[in-house]
């Protein structure tokens, strides 16, 4: 047996979401899953199956240099901040 996750998708609308996960023997087999799970009551028009084990995650230090860039905030209220702090610890 494999996890595979589902995405579903309106046609035109929005992006893909996580709709949830689901067990099954094969590729085949989620497919059915998780077309009679998900997609009962017409949640959505497309379907993705991903097994689990194929997904590519990344790991926090890879993702850790883009956590901290006030620079990238619109309201410059980060920026600002930052920048109090750096004058309160020169002087």
């Amino acid at each position: 047996m494999h996890v595979y996750e589902v995405f579903i998708k309106r046609d035109g609308r929005e992006e893909f979401r996580h709709a949830g996960a689901l067990e099954a023997a094969d590729d085949r087999l989620a497919l059915l899953l998780a077309r009679e799970g998900y997609l009962r009551r017409a949640e959505g028009d497309r379907l993705w199956v991903v097994r689990r084990d194929h997904v590519v995650t990344a790991d926090d230090d890879f993702v850790a240099p883009n956590a901290d860039k006030p620079h990238r905030h619109h309201d410059g209220a980060a920026v600002a901040a930052r920048r109090r702090a750096s004058r309160e610890v020169s002087d």
